[in-house]
């Protein structure tokens, strides 16, 4: 045989073998992509993603766009090849795996964390809106959820209304471990609650619980052996005027909290937040309005450009990473608070766009 064409058939069979190991040998990277974008003022699998009944609503118009990421799930093994094509790809990103999943978690519990945070940007998505509105919610603190074979097992349950902790009124979730610090492990701690079925007929009968009880704990020592504990993590339940409910499957995590306060409030005034255009955002959100950054920005720009979108409402944190690579055709606005978004969304109604808060390159 020539040498010639031995060499070729050499470097031909080294290059299959290659492929062959690039395809077999998993690598410990993980894939974003872009995932769908959903209109909070329209539908979602057949109704409509906001149904707010008790309150009179407004007719709406234009896109208030929530975006999403889609990624690798937690078993899944990359091997090379998809590695190297995800990072030549420009829509895709490649991160290490134990970026998206860390500590091992599975993705049943990755997904039941997703659900949670959902959940929870719904209810501060409310509570930011109805603020932003004037229309007073009723915020309580309660028990959310108590460690098995600790000390408060028993005698504090999930839903208990916290009224004070050693006589101490409770305002805010944090108030219950700054009283059950000042105490030191093996001491007692007094809780004033109203226990949660009494709490949940009273908010049927649209009445402020108020028949209370004493539930005395003794503490026990942290994990970390630093401080007193009793057991149980405290949270906030809020009692709304009247109902909204945030109907959309499929989706987790708490980055459309912002767009879904817009689309609460475009509902429930009659002027039109859009000014009928297609604007798109990302964001977590707080009771009290403040938007928080998110993760996979790059992706839900290219993501909510290909849907349509003109604007992109854009955490104040993550403007920097987007302004590195902005879509054609796509305008950030940065935002702080849901204050800023209206604010914004009211100039881009005006036609004002030269004033608007813009992204800057880091």
């Amino acid at each position: 045989m020539p040498r010639r064409t031995a060499t070729m058939l050499a470097s031909t069979l080294v290059l299959i073998c290659l492929l062959i190991a690039g395809v077999l040998i998993p690598v410990p990277y993980a894939e974003m992509s872009p995932g769908p974008t959903v209109n909070t003022l329209g539908d979602a699998r057949g109704e409509p993603v906001l149904q707010i009944s008790g309150r009179k609503t407004y007719p709406t118009d234009g896109h208030l766009n929530m975006t999403t990421v889609r990624v690798t799930g937690a078993d899944y093994r990359m091997n090379a090849v998809e590695a190297v094509y995800g990072w030549l790809a420009h829509d895709n990103v490649v991160v290490p795996h134990d970026t998206l999943y860390p500590d091992g978690k599975t993705e049943e519990q990755s997904s039941q964390e997703n659900a949670e945070e959902f959940s929870q940007s719904q209810e501060s998505a409310k509570v930011a809106a109805l603020g932003e509105l004037g229309v007073p919610v009723v915020s309580r603190v309660v028990v959310a959820t108590v460690v098995k074979g600790a000390p408060a097992e028993g005698k504090l349950h999930a839903g208990d209304v916290i009224k004070a902790v050693d006589g101490v009124a409770i305002t805010e979730q944090s108030g219950v471990a700054a009283q059950v610090v000042k105490r030191k492990p093996g001491q007692k701690v007094e809780f004033t609650i109203v226990p949660a079925k009494e709490a949940a007929a009273a908010e049927k009968a649209g009445k402020e619980p108020t028949a209370t009880r004493k539930v005395v704990i003794t503490t026990t020592t942290s994990e970390e052996g630093d401080r007193a504990v009793v057991g149980i993590q405290a949270g906030t339940d809020h009692v709304f005027p009247f109902t909204i409910d945030i109907k959309l499957a499929d989706v987790g995590g708490p980055s459309a909290g912002l767009m879904f306060a817009l689309g609460i409030i475009d509902k429930l005034t009659p002027d039109s937040l859009t000014g009928g255009r297609f604007i798109a955002g990302t964001g977590t959100i707080d009771d009290k309005g403040e938007v928080g950054p998110i993760g996979g920005i790059e992706m839900k720009l290219v993501g909510a450009r290909d849907a349509g979108a003109e604007y992109f409402l854009t955490p104040a944190d993550n403007c920097a990473a987007a302004a590195s690579d902005v879509p054609d055709g796509l305008t950030l606005v940065k935002v702080d608070t849901i204050d800023d978004a209206t604010k914004s969304l009211e100039k881009l109604r005006k036609g004002d766009t030269a004033s608007l808060p813009s992204c800057a390159k880091g």
